[in-house]
């Protein structure tokens, strides 16, 4: 038996720049799912993203998905694409094993938490403050730096992974400390300056995008303080949920969110074309 990609439209040419095309997954020509390929919308046209992937339940457990999902390179590569990424559910175990069958890594993870009504207490001698504009913008440049590494780390060319460290950062605070929604706090201890939490309120929710403890102060429970400062914040602000992302790989992170009671949504994987 042969399974086949048949287009169901004309590669489409999306507002935001993106090319897109919806196929139907076939065999011997008989549809038996379907399968939506396009580029990334931050990385550009030499990424490719598998943004659906779904084989009719009476053909799954035959080969059906991996068949479609390597065709889905070969289009990937004739568009000129150098990698690939696709998201799997933390529940999808089945097309988290196939990925992984085929190569995908994962590169980070978002996680959640819901949340009580009682904000949680800060240890004795910690407190927390805003940031001042004296210290925004070393934080920034310096947290820019550092976003941009970790992308080259796990696979992004250097231009690519600066450039979107800047739009990144640029979209997410286009007013520096005064963008609404926006909560960035320097946590002290005694006295001291030793970490910093960046929290952004959504509808429904929070958001932690970045926590960070100085060198000089790590390995004496100041990140567990962070976090439990997101929380307390979250909770504040009428939010009931709060989320994250954390780069595979760091460890320590993610043992401390996994004792905090964070559960992993998300896994976002990726492979390069060659």
């Amino acid at each position: 038996m042969t399974t086949t990609l048949r287009p169901t439209e004309p590669l489409q040419q999306n507002a935001d720049g993106t090319r897109s095309r919806r196929y139907q997954v076939c065999v011997n020509s008989r549809p038996v799912g379907a399968i939506h390929l396009g580029t990334h919308p931050v990385f550009g046209d030499t990424v490719a993203r598998i943004m659906k992937l779904r084989i009719d339940e009476p053909d799954r457990g035959r080969g059906r998905g991996t068949v479609a999902a390597l065709a889905a390179e070969e289009v990937a590569r004739g568009w000129g694409c150098r990698r690939i990424e696709a998201t799997v559910p933390a529940d999808a175990a089945a097309a988290f094993r196939l990925a992984t069958a085929l190569g995908y890594v994962v590169r980070n993870r978002g996680m959640e938490k819901p949340l009580g009504d009682t904000p949680p207490q800060l240890p004795e001698g910690s407190r927390a403050r805003p940031m001042t504009e004296a210290e925004f913008g070393p934080w920034l440049e310096k947290g820019e730096e550092d976003y941009a590494h970790s992308w080259v780390e796990r696979g992004v060319p250097e231009a690519e992974a600066r450039a979107k460290s800047e739009r990144d950062h640029a979209t997410l605070l286009p007013d520096g400390l005064a963008t609404p929604g926006t909560l960035i706090s320097v946590l002290e201890h005694e006295g001291t300056a030793v970490g910093v939490l960046w929290l952004a309120l959504r509808a429904d929710s929070a958001f932690v995008f970045d926590v960070e403890t100085h060198a000089a102060h790590r390995g004496k429970g100041h990140g567990r303080t962070l976090m439990l400062l997101a929380e307390a914040q979250t909770i504040v602000e009428g939010r009931r949920a709060i989320g994250l992302n954390v780069f595979a790989g760091n460890t320590p992170a993610e043992r401390l969110y996994a004792s905090l009671g964070y559960e992993t949504k998300l896994y976002a994987m990726y492979k390069p074309l060659v």
